[in-house]
């Protein structure tokens, strides 16, 4: 762990089998513990853990952001723009089909950041994005 605090974050999915070859394989990240019910994911030093729901309903949206319809609910994490780059070249090599291709949102503005929409096999929606200027994320 580190000094700053850790998000925990529960989603559901409908095969523990494609959940992990998606968060394993395709994101990379390490599994922790794990029933044949969910698996604990290293999300960058957060824990995600995703849970064997066969018939699990989501509520789907979409919301406009920067000219795009972006879907909600979605989660996903703030990265440096190196870590995005190498993310967003690794979801490529996997095939990954995107909701939004990787690209740069607020050009030349305070609030600059490359950003890219996808969705797990069971349907989660998942962000990542990375802030030219840290210090903006939440100004």
């Amino acid at each position: 762990m580190t000094d700053r605090p850790a998000v925990h974050l529960a989603i559901p999915v409908d095969d523990l089998a494609r959940a992990r070859d998606f968060y394993g394989r395709v994101l990379g990240l390490a599994s922790g513990r794990s029933t044949d019910h969910w698996v604990d994911w290293d999300l960058h030093g957060h824990q995600l853990v995703t849970h064997l729901v066969p018939a699990a309903h989501r509520a789907a949206g979409l919301g406009s952001v920067d000219g795009h319809d972006v879907p909600v609910p979605h989660f996903g994490l703030l990265l440096t723009a190196d870590a995005f780059h190498t993310l967003t070249d690794q979801l490529r090599d996997a095939g990954t089909d995107f909701v939004i291709e990787p690209y740069q949102r607020y050009a030349g503005e305070p609030a600059e950041q490359w950003t890219v929409f996808l969705t797990d096999p069971a349907g989660n929606a998942l962000e990542f994005k990375a802030f030219t200027d840290e210090s903006q994320v939440f100004a």
